[in-house]
């Protein structure tokens, strides 16, 4: 594996309410000299998603607007991790608050990159299991539906439209691979 580029110099570019674009000056092993720009992560927490499961067949997802595409998207919960907020706390709360149920057994299942050439943002896939309801208020503008779906059926899911987010695909399929391994 080659040596990884020295960062000789990082300055934050642009701002915003959400983002912030961050300028790398770097120097590679064979003495090349570039800029990279990336999204920035925003304090230091990160994101968890969660796959609350109902039973080894079901999945609990939620249809919720999605400002980027401006439409409704189904997909699995998610939210940001508060600082040195723990990820299974996370995972607890955000599902709580957006599906009205805890889990007692919370499992990280893996940590996702989505563009890692320009964002240095990770997801933590949290699988959540013996669910029991209880709901804390969230910070979405409206209540979200919560749709029950069989794992074994995801192509119609897909095939729906609705459900596109990477993230959640991703997950999906690699809680499918764990629960086929973990039989």
């Amino acid at each position: 594996m080659p040596e990884k580029p020295k960062i000789l110099n990082s300055k934050i570019v642009a701002t915003s309410r959400l983002f912030s674009i961050e300028a790398l000056d770097l120097e590679f092993s064979n003495g090349e000299l570039r800029t990279f720009e990336r999204l920035a992560r925003s304090g230091s927490g990160g994101a968890v998603l969660i796959v609350p499961l109902i039973d080894d067949e079901t999945v609990l997802l939620i249809r919720e607007y999605a400002a980027g595409t401006h439409r409704y998207e189904l997909g699995l919960p998610k939210g940001k991790t508060e600082p040195d907020e723990p990820v299974l706390t996370t995972a607890n709360r955000e599902l709580k608050e957006e599906v009205g149920y805890g889990a007692q057994n919370l499992q990280h299942l893996t940590t996702l990159s989505l563009a890692p050439g320009y964002l240095e943002h990770t997801t933590d896939i949290v699988i959540a299991r013996d669910l029991y309801e209880e709901k804390l208020p969230g910070d979405e503008p409206e209540e979200l539906e919560v749709v029950p779906w069989k794992l074994s059926n995801l192509a119609a899911l897909f095939a729906t439209g609705e459900c596109t987010e990477a993230r959640s695909i991703a997950a999906l399929f690699l809680t499918q691979e764990f629960l086929k391994n973990e039989q």
